[in-house]
């Protein structure tokens, strides 16, 4: 999993001068979703719904936690009393790894069933020889973090060499979040003379308040956030290579996808869901590479267009791997297992969408975003304008359905047992940011 991360920026998904390799062979080895959504475009609250299956009104972690409420004083484990697929794992038998950007409470502590736990307390900070905390010791390996959450992957799989028990490995990545502050020579040369054809080059946006104005236009942040993907998408090699080399990578599912998506100039803007004030749901901030590989049990080379959300993850992972689980009323994604094995038929033609106090709902051509806190909401008509442009939410040619969407998301969040959305702060279980990350 990387941090930030749209689909836009992978060249599986179309990029120009995006440098891949390593995540483009898993795509054309396995199952590549067109249309893969996170659930909420920033990184706590989605993690939280890729772990559980839930939504942030019901996993009750409504924005990106704080440093103090991951990592601190006011730290909890804030997914306990939320099953997670990685309990369902360790139950099943699986010895379970974790190296990489945590971010939902107690950072520094092994949760979940996992034995083998590394990470950079507090969610995010300097690519510049990060302190770890490896399996409860503090050490600074004076190494690129992207690079470290790789040694202590690496060391992970070597434990498990030539054992009999399953594992399961979650790597989630920091990069390509900001800051753009070091990447390797050799992650950023190849952008060397690169002209950055995948960042539209739009004025900033005046109707909106922005979260990163500077990066508007710099060609700095095009070179830091293209070199930390590809630091990434190194990684995703080196972890291949060691399955490869364990002899085990032809019965190892690899999954990549990333928690959310991330703006780099489209729509005038930098950043994802809070890259703007009010809060957002482009479609860069919410869709996201999910890449499905596994040789001896997938077709290769699929690209379905199914609509999936983050929210599907945690079904369809334990029915993919035959791991017995049972839904709660608050879990509301469904499993599309069946499209991993090949599968043409899925028959759902709708998305739901939370962060805060924006709610939406999206259909193959239609997007309704709705906004509490005195904002104004929003509609887009996808297919005539999928760049969304024009905001059709107070054109009468779009009321009809506009009331039809407004009463389905009061039904949907309804059946959750969430409040309406003028009360959506009474779902917040934490300390919510002051200002936009």
């Amino acid at each position: 999993m990387t941090d930030d991360h749209g689909a836009w920026a992978t060249g599986a998904y179309g990029a120009k001068d995006i440098h891949t390799p390593n995540i483009d062979a898993l795509a054309r080895g396995g199952v590549r979703f067109l249309n893969a959504f996170a659930a909420t475009p920033v990184c706590s609250p989605s993690r939280m719904t890729y772990m559980t299956g839930e939504l942030p009104s019901t996993h009750g972690i409504q924005d990106w936690l704080l440093p103090r409420v991951s990592y601190g004083d006011e730290s909890k484990a804030w997914l306990e009393g939320h099953p997670t697929w990685a309990e369902h794992l360790h139950r099943a038998g699986y010895t379970m790894g974790f190296s990489g950007k945590w971010h939902m409470g107690n950072d520094a502590t092994p949760q979940l069933g996992f034995s083998d736990w590394s990470t950079v307390p507090g969610g995010g900070g300097t690519y510049l020889g990060p302190e770890f905390v490896h399996n409860g010791v503090k050490t600074k390996p004076e190494r690129f973090k992207t690079d470290t959450v790789g040694d202590f992957a690496l060391e992970f799989l070597e434990k498990q060499r030539d054992k009999d028990r399953p594992f399961c490995l979650f790597v989630p990545f920091y990069a390509p979040h900001t800051p753009f502050d070091a990447t390797p020579a050799e992650y950023s040369a190849p952008y060397k003379d690169s002209t950055f054809p995948d960042y539209p080059d739009l004025p900033a946006r005046k109707d909106l308040k922005l979260s990163l104005p500077q990066f508007i236009g710099s060609k700095a942040a095009k070179l830091g956030y293209s070199s930390l993907i590809t630091a990434a998408d190194a990684n995703v090699g080196r972890v291949l290579r060691k399955l490869e080399q364990m002899g085990v990578r032809e019965n190892t599912l690899v999954i990549f996808t990333a928690d959310q998506g991330w703006n780099s100039g489209h729509h005038g803007i930098w950043g994802k869901g809070n890259g703007t004030k009010p809060y957002n749901m482009f479609e860069e901030s919410i869709r996201v590479p999910m890449i499905w590989n596994h040789p001896a049990g997938i077709r290769k080379a699929s690209t379905p267009a199914a609509m999936v959300s983050s929210y599907d993850f945690f079904p369809t992972l334990l029915d993919y791997l035959q791991v017995p689980y049972k839904l709660r009323k608050t879990q509301v994604g469904r499993s599309y297992a069946d499209i991993v094995r090949g599968s043409e038929s899925w028959g759902r033609d709708r998305l739901y969408f939370e962060y805060s106090y924006v709610r939406a709902v999206r259909t193959r051509n239609l997007k309704f975003v709705q906004r509490a806190e005195g904002y104004a909401s929003g509609m887009y008509d996808l297919e005539a304008d999928p760049g969304e442009e024009r905001n059709v939410v107070d054109d009468p040619s779009y009321a009809r359905q506009r009331r039809a969407f407004e009463g389905e998301l009061t039904r949907f969040f309804g059946k959750l047992g969430a409040p309406p959305i003028e009360k959506w702060q009474s779902t917040v279980r934490h300390r919510l940011p002051e200002n936009p990350r």
